[in-house]
């Protein structure tokens, strides 16, 4: 695993200024035209899953909590995050729903005394945690105790491995895992099936370009 130093440099890029263009470069532009997944497939998922009980991990700027259709009107909304550029973001994004915020590093046992949850999203997690997959997949141990019986943890990540990658998917992976703002060059579609089914009694997988969708279900 990697050391604190490693996890915490990886995530201190979210600046506030990075933040303020990451709709428009990540979710819009890159999503759409780079890594072939457009936001709103992900925001479907986001609408088939999210609960009026639900935890977003690793939250950037509270996009999908914004626009996702709650099944009530008054959700139990909560975010956990290192960056605190982030959970200030998401925060005041989606206010209406008072939020609980928690900053934490994924990769450590989470400690302070949090209620469960019947949903957890991690979208876009996995990728810019460092190390292989199979390793920083511990998070779903951490975060286990956190979902309720029969409940559902989903999210998306950015793959290598065999996915179908376009010439400026492989140039723009190179260069954020170069810079430390990716650490997926050994996230494969395997390993992320091998951690899901682990971990749960059931689980799905669905990729549009070089993106992974996935559900599981405690």
């Amino acid at each position: 695993m990697k050391t604190s130093e490693e996890i915490i440099a990886g995530q201190a890029i979210y600046s506030r200024s990075v933040l303020s263009i990451y709709d428009i470069w990540v979710l819009g532009i890159s999503n759409s035209f780079i890594w072939k997944c457009p936001s709103s497939r992900i925001l479907s998922l986001f609408n088939q899953h999210v609960s009026a009980n639900h935890l977003d991990v690793g939250v950037g700027t509270g996009y999908f909590l914004d626009r996702c259709k709650f099944p009530v009107a008054n959700p139990r909304v909560a975010l956990m995050d290192l960056n605190e550029n982030s959970l200030h973001a998401a925060a005041a994004r989606i206010n209406r729903y008072k939020p609980e915020t928690y900053k934490h590093n994924v990769l450590e046992p989470v400690t302070q005394s949090i209620a469960s949850f019947d949903s957890i999203s991690i979208n876009y997690l996995f990728h810019c945690l460092p190390g292989p997959l199979s390793q920083k997949a511990v998070l779903l141990d951490y975060l286990h105790p956190l979902l309720n019986e029969n409940g559902v943890l989903f999210g998306s990540t950015i793959l290598q491995g065999d996915m179908t990658r376009g010439y400026p998917a492989r140039k723009l992976m190179d260069i954020y895992n170069k810079k430390g703002i990716f650490s997926n060059t050994q996230d494969d579609l395997q390993s992320l099936q091998q951690s899901l089914s682990k971990r749960y009694r059931e689980f799905g997988v669905e990729v549009q370009g070089c993106v992974a969708l996935f559900w599981s279900k405690k």
